[in-house]
């Protein structure tokens, strides 16, 4: 009997959907015959995260009823607590209900899954980004591409066939919930708390790592190789500088590094609360959530990731928060600390963050050695200086302090 967390959902059990063996094959061969259906590569991610368990216990895309559940109530139609739809759609006007149709990465052109079409319905997208993102403006990125979708939603149980190119691309880093659950179990761990992760580790996230260690049997830092926003930094740079800040910095066997295929949707709260759902699924009890947790430009407060965690209904998620304050570097300290252990001023203290990390570098400035250790640093200089095309990156309220508590 294992000691760690159980699955999300009633069942208490992970529900992958990706097809092994013969059963595979055949429909491998079977989907050739079908209409195919082009889908974006957000929604190839959360195939692959419902193929892999990492959405147990979704069987396949969301009714309408469980779209308006969800936005509305976080909740799917038969009472399961879920924060953010999980929808493919299309302006294909010949799909109907009750065909069945191969679903097919319009990026790399491999066939992920088939569906049954249990339904086809429209939404309000307004609604919709209204609910999960606060805003309908389409300036936000999670916004863009719910107003991008087509005009139908499609839902049904999916068979996935493809992990795409996750596992080979991202070897040693990308994992399935099971096999984090086995690392953990022959660990001995049962607290583990994950930390999220979209860019290279800096001082605070290492901060924010170490209290955690302290409180929990292990750390499992875990990071989103799927697709990201332009002028975030990619996977490989970010698993070259972790491991060298673990390495050098944490003792052994008290940190496991992973990486998960879904596609930031950077929903703030509601995206932290998803991040909770499949983190259970990992294995892991514990969610870190720190400043402007799973946010983008000044569309959320910096702790309203951790409010949300009190909003929603007792016993909705097993996964518990962690939650840490305002952590940076304190010169009268002389180290990392947070507004509940340091007593100095603003003018003491040196705010961490990921964007002024890449707009330093992007733009070729030094690095404060306050930010970052020099090992992480060398890596990220040498990949900014081996970049073609360089994005412009916009320091916000949240990456500078700028904004009320």
């Amino acid at each position: 009997m294992s000691d760690l967390i159980v699955p999300h959902g009633k069942e208490e059990r992970l529900i992958p959907l990706l097809l092994e063996g013969d059963e595979l094959q055949a429909e491998i061969e079977k989907a050739k015959t079908l209409k195919q259906m082009k889908i974006t590569s957000r929604e190839t991610s959360d195939l692959i995260m419902m193929g892999i368990g990492a959405f147990t216990p979704l069987t396949g895309f969301m009714t309408k009823a469980d779209w308006q559940g969800v936005c509305d109530e976080f909740t799917m139609a038969d009472g399961t607590f879920w924060p953010i739809p999980i929808t493919v759609s299309t302006d294909d006007e010949d799909i109907k209900e009750g065909d069945e149709i191969a679903l097919v990465d319009e990026e790399t052109g491999t066939t992920i899954a088939t569906m049954q079409v249990t339904e086809k319905y429209t939404i309000d997208k307004e609604h919709e980004c209204e609910s999960i993102f606060t805003t309908a403006d389409i300036e936000h990125p999670g916004v863009a591409k719910v107003m991008a979708q087509g005009t139908y939603n499609l839902a049904g149980p999916v068979k996935v066939l493809s992990e795409s190119y996750y596992p080979e691309h991202f070897k040693g880093l990308y994992q399935r919930p099971a096999e984090s659950r086995k690392i953990f179990e022959d660990l001995g761990w049962s607290k583990v708390a994950a930390l999220q992760l979209r860019n290279p580790m800096h001082r605070s996230h290492e901060f924010l790592a170490k209290i955690a260690v302290e409180v929990m049997d292990g750390v499992y830092i875990h990071q989103l190789v799927g697709k990201l926003k332009a002028g975030d930094i990619p996977a490989d740079v970010r698993l070259k500088a972790i491991d060298a800040l673990v390495d050098n910095y944490f003792v052994e066997g008290t940190v496991v590094q992973g990486g998960y295929p879904m596609e930031m949707r950077y929903a703030g709260p509601r995206e932290g609360l998803l991040h909770a759902v499949f983190r259970q699924n990992y294995g892991c009890s514990h969610m870190i959530i720190g400043r402007d947790h799973a946010g983008v430009g000044d569309y959320y407060g910096p702790f309203d990731a951790q409010k949300i965690f009190d909003e929603i209904p007792e016993g909705a998620l097993k996964c518990q928060n962690l939650n840490i304050d305002w952590t940076f570097f304190c010169d009268k300290c002389g180290g990392m600390a947070s507004m509940k252990t340091c007593p100095h001023g603003k003018d003491d203290r040196v705010l961490l963050s990921g964007t002024v990390v890449r707009k330093t570098l992007s733009e070729g400035g030094e690095l404060d050695p306050r930010f970052s250790r020099p090992e992480v640093v060398k890596i990220l200089q040498e990949y900014y200086q081996n970049l073609d095309d360089k994005v412009e990156i916009k320091l916000h309220g949240a990456a500078t302090g700028d904004v009320k508590k």
